[in-house]
């Protein structure tokens, strides 16, 4: 009997020692020998008619737990070192209403739609499938299921992909996935497969909101490329009916004409852009528009915009509304779309006053059109006002250009040609004029004004005035013991008046040289004393070509009257019992009036001359000379063919030859 209490003694003793003093490691734990109740405590319990568990009050077996005894309540109150003495009992609030969750998240459930690719092997026909699915997220055990809607005839296995149950989250942590970690637009992997999410519904939306979460903006689920093939291979064919449209009939009644719009082209936005007018031409035979550019006023003067004056902006064609709008397939890097790729054109419609058309990227708004595009829409379409749109931008100030004053060098439309010019061009002539008149020479004869100095009392002067170019060439006759050379006095020029605006010149003309009218000419004056015949017959048969002529042919005439001569210069005597180097000197003469008249070729000349040589002794008669120069329109003093017997080799030598032989 003291061998057993002692023994038990023992095993009091060391299990006291392995509960309290012996470390925690194998070989130290002992059991107590006399512990026979094992029994897992009751937990489990009801309140307000549900079914709870409970936290343990006593371990296996019914050993005591060791914890604090003191509730929450009691701590905070012995921290506040006992406020109830001081302030008295608190008042208890009644205990709130016991709700579980899976009472308080039955039947609530957040919806996210999403979907996967499903990458497909061995197909020509397609690389993926996009796969729409629905994951449902259930509050009350934050369990997750994910179906796959059914699509008909898809020769896939559809429906659900993976059962109601808590996910794993693909890392070491063990944790599981939340409403929390289902976010729109972003990516989620269930057991490898990654499912991206595009939206959900109304609830959830809301649901997430009053949990604090933002939620993404919607996307939309990609097409999948073999249903799309699939649509289009199954869809109904339809098939264009043609036209019963006349293009015949369109063509013999609306050939020729064309609608014409006045428009303005306002690129002010872009850097140095301006308004710039345009008139664009809609051609109803065929539909085609054409943009062409206006580089004059409506005055009709030149713009001065530094533009090169290319006619066309855009080129005849069939305008589309959009050029833009042609099917994906369309290769629009190496061809260009034709009418049947578009779908829409522009029309007579869309050309009204007031309308911004947008062509090729420009905005044209147009302003105004001519009177046969008016009764054209009058006609087809009623309308009846027509009022012009103000697009004028305000006048600028734009300095005027002042042309310089004449400085005297040159002629005066060389010194404007530098004017109107960067680079000055030579004046235009009138070639009409210089062809019709060629070789028709207006002559007179002259003398020095009374007024002048005695010594030039008795000097002549021939006054030729040149009906092609305006001009006058005076010559001097020789006298003889004058001591002074004869030969030309002025060269080939234009006249002025005198007194006139040096800027605005007048100058004389036929009408000017009347008899016993006096020529100012450089600050000399010549008074017109006699003329030819050729000058009464011209200006008789061309008096509606020069107003004011009919002073000059009354004097001609009454000189004439007067002398009953009938020729004035033309039957002119020269001195009598001249010398032979008298005569090889009225020859030069000849010669020098020949080769002004251009009458030059040599063969032409001697040919003529023998022609003329009747008798062949090498002498032609003056009055058959005188009849054939007067057939070639020759202006020769007739004195010199009478008073001068001619030899041809003669004449051909002072033709030809600046210095004659003696």
């Amino acid at each position: 009997m003291h061998k057993l209490s002692v023994q038990f003694n023992i095993c009091n003793m060391a299990s006291h020692l392995n509960t309290h003093s012996l470390p925690f490691l194998p070989g130290n734990t002992f059991q107590d020998p006399t512990k026979s109740r094992y029994h897992v405590p009751q937990t489990l319990g009801f309140k307000n008619g549900f079914a709870l568990k409970d936290k343990p009050q006593v371990g296996i077996g019914g050993d005591p737990l060791h914890y604090n005894a003191l509730n929450e309540d009691d701590l905070n109150e012995l921290s506040n070192f006992k406020p109830t003495l001081t302030y008295g009992q608190a008042k208890q609030a009644p205990p709130e209403e016991f709700i579980p969750a899976h009472v308080a998240f039955d039947k609530k459930v957040l919806l996210f739609n999403g979907y996967f690719k499903q990458t497909v092997y061995e197909s020509q026909a397609e690389y993926y499938r996009v796969r729409p699915v629905k994951i449902y997220y259930y509050l009350e055990d934050d369990t997750i299921s994910v179906l796959e809607p059914h699509v008909e005839n898809s020769g896939i296995p559809q429906g659900k992909l993976i059962r109601r149950q808590r996910l794993p989250k693909e890392d070491a942590t063990g944790e599981h996935y939340t409403y929390k970690d289902i976010k729109i637009n972003d990516t989620v992997t269930f057991y490898g497969k990654v499912f991206h999410i595009t939206d959900c519904d109304v609830w959830t939306k809301e649901y997430l909101l009053s949990q604090g979460l933002v939620v993404n903006n919607f996307v939309e689920v990609p097409p999948d490329p073999y249903e799309e093939d699939r649509k289009r291979r199954n869809a109904p064919k339809t098939f264009t009916t043609k036209s019963d449209f006349d293009k015949l009939n369109q063509f013999l009644t609306l050939d020729r004409k064309v609608l014409r719009f006045f428009c303005v082209w306002d690129d002010r936005d872009a850097m140095f852009g301006e308004v710039r007018p345009f008139i664009i031409h809609y051609y109803l035979v065929d539909d085609n528009v054409e943009i062409r550019e206006v580089h004059k006023t409506p005055e009709g003067r030149d713009l001065n915009d530094g533009r090169d004056p290319f006619p066309l902006l855009l080129s005849k064609m069939k305008l589309p509304k959009n050029i833009y709008d042609v099917p994906p397939s369309f290769p629009t890097i190496s061809m260009e779309a034709k009418e049947t790729e578009h779908t829409e054109y522009f029309t007579p419609a869309d050309f009204m006053i007031g309308n911004t058309v947008t062509m090729m990227n420009r905005r044209f708004l147009i302003y105004d059109m001519d009177e046969f595009t008016k009764e054209f829409y009058r006609y087809n379409y009623g309308l009846k006002d027509f009022t012009p749109v103000k697009v004028d931008p305000p006048a600028c100030d734009v300095p005027k250009m002042y042309i310089p004053p004449y400085n005297g060098f040159g002629s005066l439309e060389d010194s404007l040609g530098s004017c109107f010019h960067l680079e000055p061009q030579p004046p235009r002539k009138d070639f009409i004029k210089m062809l019709s008149n060629d070789h028709n020479v207006l002559r007179f004869l002259a003398v020095m004004d009374e007024n002048d100095e005695n010594a030039n009392a008795d000097r002549q002067f021939i006054i030729n005035f040149s009906l092609a170019t305006d001009t006058f060439m005076i010559y001097e006759q020789p006298t003889r013991n004058s001591g002074r050379g004869a030969g030309k006095f002025l060269t080939r020029t234009r006249i002025p008046k005198p007194g006139c605006d040096i800027n605005n010149p007048e100058f004389y003309g036929p009408q000017d040289l009347a008899i016993g009218d006096v020529v100012y000419v450089f600050n000399r004056r010549f008074k017109i004393i006699d003329a030819d015949v050729f000058v009464l017959t011209y200006l008789k048969d061309h008096k509606s070509r020069f107003p004011g002529i009919d002073k000059t042919i009354a004097s001609l005439e009454k000189l004439h009257t007067e002398n009953k001569l009938g020729g004035g210069l033309m039957d002119s005597q020269a001195p009598a019992g001249m010398s032979e180097a008298r005569k090889a000197e009225l020859v030069q003469i000849l010669g020098d009036q020949l080769r002004r008249a251009h009458f030059n070729r040599f063969f032409s000349i001697r040919d003529a001359f023998l022609k003329l040589d009747f008798n062949r002794d090498k002498y032609v008669q003056p009055d058959e000379l005188a009849r054939y120069i007067a057939q070639l329109n020759i202006p020769i003093e007739p004195y010199l063919i009478k008073e001068v017997s001619f030899k041809p080799h003669i004449i051909s030598t002072y033709f030809f030859c600046s210095n004659p032989p003696t």
